[in-house]
């Protein structure tokens, strides 16, 4: 190891895994009935194409930017170097907020496939959440869980790195099982009605699609690790950005003709019971149901490396608490900034399993915010600095640069007041003036501890 820095030691497969792994996690599983239900099987679909041609011009202008400036932090280097520290700072805590949601999505989540296994392991009572009751045990499997990965991503990257590769291959190995019983026994008239609800199902179904894609943003986070040409650091990311678009609606597909909407609307994991159906077995559905546990500790895993490896950036710049800065003096990981997320995530199952869908919306919002900055520092610095080397660098910059700038903020606009996937009072709007009160107090903390220093 090398004391108080980085070292590159993740090779091109764990990066792709990293990438992929993080964008498909656990929501394919748990989420595809209701995005059908929500927008129709057609519908839904297309909102995932829509919201994926979006992520594509985002994605390419992390591409050259992470080829360009392959350091820890990704976001935050990219708009520290085009639009100045204040602005660095937001863009980073904006994208921190969806890496937090997502590993506290993962936690509550992990009960919830539990209780799907195992039915009635809920046990003892402990208050109630927005009508849904909270159980001890269904706590505590989120709590040891996450108690688990963050103790994983503490002990090194490259551990947290193999587990992505071994739990990702699982995860395709059951789609693919999904989407060839899709082809072999589905029945198209399942996909009846293909659009419902109008433009606000639609809607609904848009604006969860940056969180759903957030993901391939963890190899710039992690790029001052990857040990690749940095070239290819922006292949990867694309490569990765193209699987996910497939496979979500890949699977949507696959439920839609496994499914009649009576049965969707009955079931309780749509996306199980349609492996159930499809491969003429429960064993299919149990199998499905592994899989999603390999999706969400890959989602789980890669955020957890992502969010920690911002939080070292706006420590190492003076903008959080310099301790969080800090590298184990054996392991070479940012352990307190590991830790500070871990503990969210120990926190989060406490809120029981409505959690779930406050936390995609909220951190949907910051992720878009996000990408709009990061879209703005790819043009500014495309024009101040055009001599920048870019080992990656894509075509007709200009045109990706205001494209991905306008479908960022066209999507962000729609978690507004007045827009009909506007994000929910108080739940989901208290999540997010919430996390602009932390970041307002850390950024407090850790500007007097770099005065004082």
């Amino acid at each position: 190891m090398v004391d108080g820095q980085f070292i590159r030691v993740i090779r091109r497969k764990e990066v792709l895994a990293l990438s992929f792994g993080a964008m498909i996690g656990w929501s394919w599983v748990a989420l595809t009935g209701g995005w059908i239900n929500g927008a129709g099987s057609v519908g839904a679909m297309l909102a995932f194409l829509l919201g994926g041609i979006m992520v594509v011009f985002v994605g390419f202008t992390y591409a050259e930017l992470a080829s360009a400036m392959p350091m820890a932090g990704g976001e935050h280097v990219y708009s520290h170097r085009a639009l100045g520290a204040t602005a660095s700072f937001i863009c980073t805590w904006a994208i921190l907020l969806g890496y937090v949601s997502v590993v506290a999505f993962e936690a509550v989540a992990l009960p919830t496939v539990t209780e799907y296994l195992l039915p009635g392991f809920s046990r003892g009572f402990l208050w109630t959440v927005a009508g849904w009751d909270v159980q001890f045990t269904w706590v505590m499997v989120g709590v040891v869980a996450a108690i688990v990965m963050t103790t994983i991503n503490i002990l090194g990257i490259r551990t947290a790195a193999r587990l992505q590769v071994l739990a990702t291959t699982l995860i395709l190995f059951v789609g693919v099982l999904l989407l060839g019983g899709g082809v072999v026994n589905g029945d198209v008239a399942n996909m009846q009605p293909i659009l419902t609800n109008g433009a606000a199902g639609f809607l609904g179904v848009m604006v969860m699609v940056p969180f759903m894609f957030v993901g391939f943003d963890v190899i710039p986070q992690s790029a001052e690790e990857v040990d690749i040409p940095f070239a290819d650091i922006g292949k990867l990311l694309m490569i990765s950005i193209a699987m996910a678009v497939f496979w979500y609606i890949a699977m949507i597909w696959a439920v839609s003709v496994g499914l009649s909407n009576a049965e969707l609307q009955a079931s309780a994991l749509p996306t199980a019971d349609a492996m159930a159906v499809l491969l003429g077995g429960s064993w299919g559905g149990k199998l499905l149901v592994l899989a999603g546990i390999g999706g969400i500790l890959t989602s789980w895993n890669a955020f957890l490396i992502g969010g920690s490896r911002a939080i070292f950036a706006l420590a190492r710049a003076g903008q959080l608490p310099a301790s969080l800065g800090q590298l184990h003096p054996k392991y070479n990981t940012p352990h307190k900034a590991v830790l500070l997320i871990g503990v969210l995530s120990v926190v989060a199952p406490l809120f029981g399993r409505p959690a779930l869908v406050w936390l995609v919306d909220a951190g949907g919002l910051g992720i878009v915010i996000a990408y709009a900055f990061v879209a703005g520092s790819f043009l500014v610095l495309r024009k101040r600095e055009p001599d920048m080397d870019r080992p990656y660098k894509v075509h007709n910059g200009k045109i990706v640069g205001w494209v991905a700038l306008i479908l960022s903020l066209g999507i962000a606009a729609l978690y507004l007041p007045g827009s009909p996937a506007a994000l929910v009072w108080p739940y989901e709007w208290m999540i997010v003036l919430g996390w602009i009160v932390l970041g307002a107090v850390m950024s407090q903390v850790g500007s007097r501890t770099r005065r004082n220093a």
